[in-house]
């Protein structure tokens, strides 16, 4: 079991974090995002990897800007303390009748074994560059940045 937790955690570790989204179309023009992020991601870190998916969606959509209508986070973080292990070294020496032993013992903590993750979801309506009623709206390739061409054909997987 600890093997296994370890295997799905160490290659997110190794990449910084591991996060994933998907999208549910609503509307002709909403959309619900649910994103979900490794513990090291924080809630922060997974409210970035939303908004970049809100912004890939967006655009995949034809549309050019989008607005939150609402949002909802939450988790399921848990950490375990795995068994330490004790070490003990002694000496003794005799004398006659008599003798004396002398012992140090060590003990070394397990690891500590952090699962679950941050959930992050959200609607968003897309408009159309020009729309008068998206003029307050965030540009999806703004978020994106320069590269957002890049970003729409990889996705988003980290939350860096």
């Amino acid at each position: 079991m600890v093997y296994r937790v370890l295997a799905q955690v160490f290659p997110c570790i190794l990449l910084t974090a591991c996060a994933g989204s998907s999208a549910m179309r609503v509307s002709a023009n909403e959309i619900i995002i649910k994103t979900s992020a490794a513990p090291i991601c924080g809630s922060s870190g997974a409210a970035k990897v939303a908004q970049k998916q809100a912004a890939i969606e967006t655009l995949k959509a034809g549309y050019d800007r989008y607005v939150i209508l609402g949002e909802a986070s939450g988790n399921n973080i848990s950490t375990t303390q795995l068994p330490g292990t004790y070490q003990t070294y002694g000496s003794a020496n005799v004398y006659g009748n008599y003798g004396t032993y002398q012992a140090t013992t060590t003990y070394q903590p397990g690891a500590v074994i952090t699962t679950g993750g941050y959930q992050q979801s959200l609607g968003i309506r897309m408009f159309k560059e020009g729309d008068p009623n998206g003029s307050a709206a965030i540009p999806a390739r703004e978020i994106l940045g320069p590269k957002w061409a890049d970003s729409i054909k990889s996705g988003v997987f980290t939350c860096t």
